[in-house]
């Protein structure tokens, strides 16, 4: 069973959402950008902790190279005179850079390099060292104490006749073996000594402080932290530069998003940052394209409201003007006519109300409709034969120009698309002359469909043609009787084929004569 979302075990991870959310929310993309390299840069710093295991690797190293050396130096010893010792002694402690006491078996000096006057292992006093060594130490401080490194004991000179208290020396007098250990100089550099049996007589005892060590590692630290402050601040220019490019535009964006959502559509300039091919460029196109088609579709409401307001003002008047007259007539006859002008009023306006209700809703409709295979042979071949079955008015003929072959189908709705050519055809019987021929045909041209509607009467201007599919704009035969159309039709049969993704206009007939030829252009179905 799905856990219930206000049970305690989903309000954790709901929280942990929650503060994400608000979290990211007072975090404009600058920060995270910034935020996200230098995290990648703060994994690279972490190479600063591995020259510490670094560093402990070759002080190991070191510290058995020690005691080996010890043991060598101890059997050279033991193989060598008493008299000849000091000379051995110093030569080996010259060459290694060594400072070797031979202390016998009780722990006293017998023999050290810097009494005969070798002072090659000199311990740096770190109060008279310069500022560079002393930033140094200080970083070498920090470091160990981020990276828990193991700190090793103060080296401290032990006096001559107290030998035993040197670990080492005790351990070799004791067991044998030679023993080395690790120390820290007062300038932390480590001190390594060690101790090794040259038989019955007693023990060498060397030191040595390998500075090389600590160099070789804030060597290698230096180039690292150069490395890292070019690579970081490289590293920032770029995030910034990018922010930059991503956050400025987004943000001119978003205030006119937020202009436009407060109202001033019209006042807004989206700009489209023709200068950018990138994704920002594309949606900042895209924003500029949706505000304009948003202040046309406001600006085609407003025109459409004023539209409505007069084209229903007109029969309004006239109705009212006809009832305020029924109230003072007396004579039947004309009583009669005012009736009349009421009923044809009344009439106009429900005619009038139905084509505007079905203009505006007929966007929503087409938004939703599922398209399927139209067949527009046989949609005009059925028309033509219900209108010849009723009747046309004043003779009018119409024919069909079947073409020759199949022609492909088109993806629409067949009831929408049927009005669209209903519409066509009655405009073309109304303004043919007595007797006229309307003729229709179709023919594919490229990967378009188009059907053509051609009448003899007197033509549409080149002036008008635009016109005639404004709504509400009506231009009727002089013998039709006022307020027989609502001037709707052409513009509902443009918002259906544009619907369909099709063109619809109105040109001159190539053979020259009178009338108008009225053409519709729909997408063939695509094979496959």
């Amino acid at each position: 069973m799905a856990p219930d979302i206000d049970s305690p075990t989903s309000k954790a991870p709901r929280e942990d959402r929650d503060l994400a959310l608000r979290w990211s929310a007072r975090l404009s993309l600058t920060p995270r950008i910034l935020a996200v390299n230098i995290f990648a840069l703060a994994m690279l710093a972490g190479g600063f902790f591995y020259l510490d295991s670094f560093r402990a690797r070759i002080v190991d190293d070191k510290v058995e190279q020690a005691g080996r050396e010890a043991r060598l130096i101890a059997q050279a010893v033991a193989m060598t005179p008493p008299d000849d010792r000091n000379a051995l002694v110093l030569r080996v402690a010259n060459e290694a850079g060594l400072r070797i006491r031979l202390y016998d078996r009780s722990g006293r000096v017998r023999l050290d390099t810097k009494a005969l006057g070798l002072n090659n292992v000199v311990l740096r006093d770190p109060d008279k060292d310069p500022w560079n060594q002393t930033a140094a130490r200080f970083l070498d401080a920090i470091i160990d104490t981020v990276a828990g490194a193991d700190r090793a004991p103060q080296f401290r000179e032990r006096a001559a006749d107290k030998g035993l208290d040197w670990p080492d020396l005790a351990t070799a007098l004791r067991t044998g073996e030679a023993s080395a250990s690790v120390w820290r100089a007062p300038d932390r550099t480590p001190v390594i000594t060690a101790a090794a049996s040259y038989g019955p007589e007693g023990a060498v005892f060397t030191t040595d402080n390998a500075r090389e060590i600590t160099q070789t590692v804030r060597i290698e630290r230096f180039r690292l932290g150069v490395v890292l402050a070019v690579v970081m601040g490289l590293s920032i220019f770029l995030s910034l530069f990018l922010a930059r490019t991503i956050v400025r535009p987004l943000r001119r964006l978003a205030r006119a998003a937020v202009r436009v959502r407060l109202g001033r559509a019209r006042e807004v300039v989206v700009p489209r940052l023709p200068e950018r091919r990138d994704e920002i460029g594309h949606l900042a196109r895209s924003l500029s394209d949706m505000s304009q088609a948003l202040r046309a579709r406001i600006d085609a409401t407003e025109a459409f409201a004023a539209d409505l307001a007069h084209e229903l003002k007109n029969p309004l008047a006239s109705l009212r003007s006809a009832v305020d007259g029924l109230a003072n007539v007396r004579d039947p006859e004309l009583q009669e006519r005012l009736l009349a002008i009421v009923r044809d009023d009344v009439h106009r306006l429900d005619r009038l109300i139905s084509d505007i209700s079905e203009a505006s809703r007929l966007d929503a409709q087409l938004s939703r409709a599922k398209f399927e295979s139209v067949d527009i042979v046989a949609m005009l071949d059925g028309l033509i034969a219900q209108r010849s079955e009723r009747g046309v008015a004043r003779g009018v003929r119409l024919r069909f120009d079947r073409p020759i072959g199949a022609i492909p189908r088109v993806m629409g709705e067949g009831a929408r698309l049927e009005r669209v050519f209903e519409n066509l055809i009655d405009n073309a019987i109304s303004f043919s002359p007595e007797g006229g021929l309307v003729t229709l045909s179709v023919a594919t041209v490229g990967d378009l469909l188009e059907a053509r509607v051609e009448d003899e009467g007197p033509g549409v201007p080149e002036e008008a043609r635009e016109a005639v599919f404004r709504r509400f704009h009506s231009v009727r035969p002089d013998a039709e009787a006022f307020g027989q159309h609502s001037g709707l039709g052409l513009a509902i049969a443009r918002t259906i084929v544009e619907g369909h993704q099709g063109t619809i206009g109105v040109e001159s007939r190539e053979d020259r004569m009178h009338g108008a030829r009225f053409f519709v252009r729909l997408p063939l179905v695509q094979p496959g």
